[in-house]
């Protein structure tokens, strides 16, 4: 069983953007510039956009963070967007996700110009990835095509089983492993909440790419032996054992699953890095695409 570290590969990434700044920043070009918009105080957001203003430095790109409060009308968010479309220092942006009950997401998604939009959320971002045209990808979806042709696990005329329909991972995720590139060509099942049958349908799995929200939901006797792993979820399970109370776990039960899997990703340390570094790798692109 061999582990997909997804931390030790995003390390390698931004090595190899730290890089291609650091030419950059020689020939006078543009120094890449990430800005995230961040919504109220939820601390997994919090942490996870620190992480990535911490990636930005590490990598040499300029970032700005925007702290409003949860209370903010739609639009005054909807304002600040506009200033980012039309700052020309700025070459791709967030706005960190989940948002609060008086903001429509979807609004707020399809006011980002799509020439900025680095988390490849915007339809037309969408459109262009599902027709196979150069786009932004969606960083997590990104992060595991990449993971997977480091690690040389082959797809090709494989079967796939990807568990969860959003419209950030598991959509995406199916037809972009069905699709005709070096780490896709496979046959891919889009399974939910409704699927009859799953246990069945992951017993003929090759790859699983585990992205429903549940955490430890896939088990040992759902796998067959040799089967390749990607866990998406991570969830805080309720742990009296540990300082902090709780403990993180992903939507697969990595005990039991780990002893069939060929490879398998680890919560935390396997998808979560890769995100933040796709999402470098776009911000990189957009600037590029600017140059």
């Amino acid at each position: 069983m061999i582990i997909l570290d997804g931390k030790q590969t995003s390390n390698n990434i931004k090595d190899e953007i730290a890089l291609v700044v650091q030419n950059r920043k020689s020939k006078g070009l543009k120094t890449p510039h990430l800005a995230a918009i961040i919504v109220g105080s939820d601390g997994a957001s919090m942490t996870y956009v620190s992480s990535k203003v911490k990636s930005c430095q590490k990598v040499g790109f300029n970032s700005t963070l925007i702290d409003l409060p949860d209370d903010i009308a739609e639009e005054q968010l909807l304002d600040e967007i506009e200033i980012l479309n039309k700052d020309n220092d700025i070459d791709g942006f967030i706005v960190q996700l989940p948002l609060p009950k008086q903001i429509d997401e979807q609004k707020v998604l399809m006011a980002v110009n799509p020439d900025k939009d680095v988390d490849g959320f915007h339809p037309v971002n969408v459109g262009k990835m599902t027709l196979d045209l150069p786009s932004f990808l969606p960083a997590t979806p990104y992060g595991i095509l990449e993971l997977l042709e480091r690690y040389n696990v082959e797809t090709s005329g494989k079967n796939v089983v990807v568990i969860g329909r959003s419209h950030i991972v598991g959509r995406p995720m199916s037809i972009l492993l069905s699709q005709k590139r070096k780490f896709g060509n496979a046959t891919v099942t889009l399974a939910h909440s409704r699927t009859k049958n799953l246990s069945d349908i992951t017993k003929e799995a090759d790859i699983i790419v585990a992205a429903l929200g549940i955490a430890e939901f896939l088990t040992g006797d759902m796998v067959k032996e040799g089967v390749t792993v990607i866990d998406v979820g991570i969830t805080r399970v309720k742990d009296d054992t540990k300082k902090r109370g709780y403990r993180l776990a992903g939507d697969v039960e990595f005990e039991s699953v780990s002893k069939k899997a060929a490879y398998i990703t680890p919560v935390p340390g396997g998808v979560g890095p890769m995100t933040i570094a796709m999402l470098l790798k776009n911000t990189l692109q957009a600037c590029e695409n600017r140059d």
